[in-house]
């Protein structure tokens, strides 16, 4: 989570919404990436797809069978469907996103039982460095 955390602060300084994500697996890094809707003018460049893109780019496969997905916010509903479709094994995220949230705030889509593949989740890992991040950020734009 640490190495997400600093993709998140990469992602503050280039001007996105600091979020960040990294793709291992068996303690192998695959993919660190970070938001970059604004950079690239792209509303699906949130890190969690650039992270997917990525990873399966590296991995010569779309299935992201036994990997672990860390990123710093809780993902919205596009980025929590394509790590269903992909096959990520675990989700570990930081904070939860009251408005946005589909992985336990407003919904649930990895671990939707009427899907074929559910993840497994651990949250509220590093909570607090990834909140203030956010929370610092939005009040600079404020």
């Amino acid at each position: 989570m640490r190495r997400a955390l600093a993709q998140a602060h990469a992602a503050r300084d280039l001007g996105e919404v600091p979020i960040g994500a990294v793709i291992v697996r068996e303690n192998e890094l695959y993919t660190e990436a970070h938001n970059l809707t604004r950079t690239n003018a792209d509303p699906t460049a949130h890190a969690e797809l650039i992270a997917i893109r990525e990873a399966a780019r590296k991995l010569g496969d779309w299935r992201l069978t036994g990997t672990t997905m860390y990123v710093t916010l809780e993902p919205c509903a596009m980025c929590a469907g394509a790590m269903v479709l992909a096959r990520v094994q675990r989700l570990v995220f930081a904070a939860f996103d009251p408005k946005a949230g589909m992985t336990g705030s407003l919904g649930c889509i990895v671990q939707d039982t009427r899907l074929n593949h559910r993840l497994q989740m651990t949250s509220t890992v590093l909570e607090q460095e990834s909140a203030e991040l956010l929370r610092a950020f939005f009040k600079e734009r404020r």
